[in-house]
């Protein structure tokens, strides 16, 4: 099984942060140019929450609030669960199915930002792993 830090190997798209003074409509603009479902907010370099898709629509839409001036620290997810590069992808499918997250931040042992994965990262991952182990398994029945 692959590990989180293998899944970030992978990647191509660079880490997205934006700070918490980014207005929310400028946070959406980047998420959409670069076509991914989040960003991580920092402050310096603190992780200090997380902004998605999710937050737009549940905390800045439903409220009728201006995202030209609201601000991302204002509507953040400020209880970001992060996941360490050492920890399995099947770990963190399980966290993230349990708690209903699409991201996950990777931080290392001195809370330093490594990466993020989203859900569609470790399905693809899991399903890589499953679609080898069938074939191996029809390779030795059928020798």
């Amino acid at each position: 099984m692959k590990s989180i830090n293998q899944i970030l190997a992978e990647k191509t798209k660079p880490n997205t942060t934006v700070s918490p003074n980014t207005t929310v409509l400028s946070a959406i603009e980047i998420m959409r140019e670069r076509d991914i479902g989040a960003v991580m907010v920092v402050d310096g370099n603190k992780l200090v929450g997380i902004f998605t898709e999710r937050d737009c629509l549940h905390k800045v839409s439903s409220v009728g609030d201006d995202p030209r001036e609201v601000l991302v620290s204002e509507v953040m997810t400020r209880q970001v669960r992060c996941v360490t590069p050492d920890m399995e992808v099947s770990e963190g499918l399980a966290l993230m199915t349990d708690r209903h997250f699409r991201h996950l931040p990777v931080l290392d042992e001195q809370r330093n930002i490594i990466g993020i994965v989203s859900i569609g990262d470790l399905v693809k991952a899991k399903i890589s792993d499953q679609s080898f182990v069938i074939d191996q398994m029809e390779r030795y029945i059928t020798s």
